[in-house]
């Protein structure tokens, strides 16, 4: 405890590299609580809100280089990046979001109700984060406690953010513990909050609807580099193909842009076009529901799109991706970064249009089906829209970008996050991995090894229902944020 004390800009950068350790594939979800712990009595200890900005940052520094050093691989070694511009984008974009615990560093320092403050404008921090120039929730504290920790439970009534409190007010109840101060107070409060999660998970916020259903999710390992070469275009199709003849299911799932081809939606029907019919074949002969995902083009705009099959395959129903990913899936500001494209970067469909951002659910083997293509299962108020129609939840996703990094395992705890504050199954077909089907409670019912060719095959059940979440979303938990901050704020003043 001495060394912590009198190396305290050290002690931040290990508690953020620490911190890491609690989401996926680690699931140590006691790490996030105790990295923060630490981090409040840092700031405690501060002798000036600039010194608690400092440490901030430095744990800030830890925190997201160690959590999504992935970013360099999928600019230098999918997109050939050279290395030291991947590794300047890269630790830029971690700087950034370190600013974000140095804010909070900053503002708690100069209230004297620091620990409450602190773990109140961490939530907002990450609330922000979530948002803020299209948004990157990555490494919300939230996500490290699903499935495991009684915190995730709060998720259905809560959300994300509610599960983010239920951590800092732990972190923060704790230091408080430490330092003898209301300790009788801090001790119940802890309780509480624990006890509480505890018995929450006992609660049942949905019902099942209609019949379980046999599911199949494509695994198709197509390599990111082949992926858009026109060489293997054909070769691509084929095995979703024979993976679709083989799949002895109700609905079948391929993973987003399976079809690495530009499907014209202003020149034939849809279920007719060149790459569609075949699969429009299986699912009329065989009955079978597929969802399917292919770029798709009207006029001049370019969608990142999941197609839907239903077992007579007369018509085809389309989702458009409409959360895109800045400079993945389109330029932000052109003027000032295509340059980067045009001279250092190789990225295939990186100027796309954005769908609707109110889709309705797809109508596929007697289940609604609400869809989501790869970075939007992170936005849990977005996935909410097509809720409570839907009744199953589907991701179909492309993390080879990220080669064998913890990307792909930390998206899935997105998914499961996903479960847990809608009370729906989700379902995730990608093209490298991590392939799941998740039930509603958040736990991985059956997974496949990543980075291999295979087809996933399990039961889902439809459900209904409201959980709050899905009723009132975010605003209940961050307008109560708000208006504790301004109370404690007008109490300082005063």
């Amino acid at each position: 405890m001495s060394w912590f004390k009198s190396h305290p800009q050290l002690s931040s950068l290990i508690l953020g590299a620490l911190c890491v350790f609690g989401f996926a594939p680690f699931y140590v979800f006691i790490l996030p609580i105790i990295s923060l712990t630490g981090l409040f009595y840092l700031w405690e200890r501060a002798n000036t809100p600039k010194q608690a900005a400092r440490l901030g940052l430095i744990f800030g520094l830890g925190y997201f280089i160690a959590g999504i050093y992935w970013i360099y691989i999928s600019l230098h070694d999918v997109g050939g990046m050279p290395f030291w511009m991947a590794g300047i984008a890269t630790f830029c974009l971690c700087a950034f979001l370190a600013l974000f615990p140095a804010i909070v560093g900053y503002f708690a320092k100069r209230n004297h109700q620091l620990l409450i403050v602190a773990a109140i404008l961490w939530v907002l921090s990450e609330w922000v984060r979530n948002w803020i120039f299209t948004g990157f929730p990555w490494l919300t504290v939230a996500y490290s406690q699903v499935p495991l920790s009684p915190l995730a439970s709060y998720a259905p009534l809560l959300g994300t953010f509610g599960v983010s409190l239920a951590v800092t007010a732990t972190a923060s109840l704790l230091v408080s513990i430490a330092q003898q101060k209301n300790r009788r107070f801090s001790i119940c409060g802890l309780l509480a909050i624990w006890i509480i999660g505890g018995l929450m998970s006992l609660l049942q916020w949905t019902t099942p609807i209609g019949n379980p259903l046999k599911v199949a999710l494509l695994q198709g390992n197509t390599p990111q580099e082949l992926k858009w070469d026109e060489a293997t275009t054909i070769q691509t199709i084929n095995q979703y193909l024979g993976m679709v003849k083989q799949a002895d299911a109700d609905l079948i799932i391929l993973p987003e842009t399976a079809l690495p081809v530009v499907i014209d939606l202003s020149k034939n029907d849809l279920m007719q076009s060149l790459f569609i019919a075949p699969f429009a074949g299986i699912a009329s002969q065989d009955h079978k529901a597929i969802l399917l995902g292919t770029i798709t083009q009207k006029n001049d705009a370019y969608f990142n799109s999941m197609v839907g099959i239903n077992q007579d395959a007369a018509t085809g129903q389309l989702y458009h991706k409409s959360h895109l990913v800045p400079f993945g899936e389109f330029i932000p500001l052109k003027g000032v970064f295509g340059w980067v494209y045009r001279d250092w970067l190789n990225m295939p469909m990186s100027d796309l249009s954005r769908g609707d951002s109110k889709q309705v659910p797809m109508q596929l083997a007697g289940q609604k089906i609400a869809v989501n293509i790869c970075y939007e299962d992170v936005f849990g108020e977005e996935v909410i829209s097509q809720l409570p129609e839907a009744t199953i939840l589907v991701n179909a996703s492309n993390d080879a970008w990220y080669g064998r990094s913890a990307a792909a395992n930390q998206h899935l705890q997105f998914s499961q996050m996903r479960a847990l504050e809608t009370g729906r199954m989700v379902l995730r077909s990608t093209n490298t991995g991590a392939t799941a089907i998740i039930s509603k409670e958040g736990d991985v019912l059956a997974t496949v090894p990543q980075f291999s060719t295979i087809i996933l095959k399990g039961m889902a059940q439809g459900y209904a229902g409201k959980t709050p979440f899905i009723r009132y979303g975010n605003w209940p938990i961050i307008s109560l944020l708000f208006i504790t901050l301004i109370l404690l704020w007008g109490r300082k003043k005063k």
